[in-house]
């Protein structure tokens, strides 16, 4: 169980608890809601409180959310930690690991990995991924080790990715182009205007006759954006075989999540995680520049 604990400051005296909580410390309605169904879910010094209950200067008000029991099966893969606490867990993943489990993966997953690691630790086995990453993308990845950081994080995070796309790309861009998913059977898109709006600002980092390095962030989250994005532009991203040509220096599509930034959901603290480029991503890029 997570327990968060609030020390009631001036501008909150005479409030109620639901005031507190859910105007101060930002609490989904959903986990509030769940909060009062739990005993001492929400204690006012030490005593179970309603959420109509007056506050008061130096109050302590306590939050405890117990355990989520949908723990994923564990596995023993090992995994490159960026930064942990009690609330969140920051990832590099590799581009090998699909996030979730699912008919072609069980077991396999970072779902099954991040288990094995909380298991390890004594901790429930629940993975609580704050967005996603495709199958053959690395990169940084956030978790949040509650119910109550997933809440405050969801939506809440700025990513930059790293890419190469198979064209020169020398002045900062936007793409606003569609996504449209053709069949509801595959994972296959195409930018077309049935789709949902989506929108990629890309800023050259250095390019060559055939290749860019890329920084790239996103307005909207939409499934294989980047990939799609750049397929439409007609520089589909180096070893993208859904959506290009392999390439014998790289497995899969050259894309990283390089870094996220975000409001620690408990300490309030605006936070930085970076994820050092991988090794196949270099040896693309150490072999474009001598090309």
């Amino acid at each position: 169980m997570r327990t968060l604990r609030y020390i009631i400051p001036d501008e909150f005296d005479g409030k109620t608890v639901e005031g507190f909580l859910r105007g101060h410390i930002k609490m989904s309605l959903a986990l509030f809601r769940s909060q009062k169904r739990v005993p001492d879910g929400i204690t006012l010094n030490g005593i179970h409180t309603r959420s109509v209950d007056i506050i008061h200067k130096g109050d302590i008000l306590e939050v405890n959310i117990p355990d989520d029991e949908r723990a994923s099966l564990p596995s023993d893969y090992p995994l490159e930690i960026i930064y942990e606490d009690e609330d969140i867990l920051v990832i590099n993943k590799p581009a090998e690991l699909p996030m979730h489990e699912s008919h072609n993966h069980q077991g396999d997953t970072l779902a099954n990995a991040v288990a094995g690691y909380l298991t390890k630790k004594g901790r429930p086995a629940v993975f609580r991924a704050v967005g996603r990453l495709d199958k053959g993308t690395s990169g940084a990845v956030l978790c949040a080790l509650n119910s109550f950081s997933a809440s405050k994080l969801s939506g809440n995070i700025e990513k930059e990715y790293i890419a190469v796309p198979m064209g020169k790309y020398t002045e900062k861009g936007t793409v606003d182009k569609p996504i449209y998913r053709p069949d509801p059977i595959k994972t296959y898109r195409t930018a077309d205007d049935r789709g949902d709006r989506a929108i990629t600002h890309y800023f050259p980092v250095e390019y060559g006759e055939n290749y860019s390095l890329l920084r790239i962030r996103l307005e909207t989250g939409r499934t294989h954006q980047i990939r799609v994005h750049f397929a439409f532009l007609g520089t589909p991203l180096y070893g993208d075989t859904m959506y290009g040509t392999p390439d014998i220096d790289i497995g899969r599509q050259a894309l990283h999540c390089r870094s996220l930034t975000f409001i620690h959901p408990v300490t309030n603290e605006k936070m930085t995680f970076e994820a050092d480029l991988p090794e196949d991503m270099k040896r693309l890029l150490s072999r474009l520049r001598k090309s």
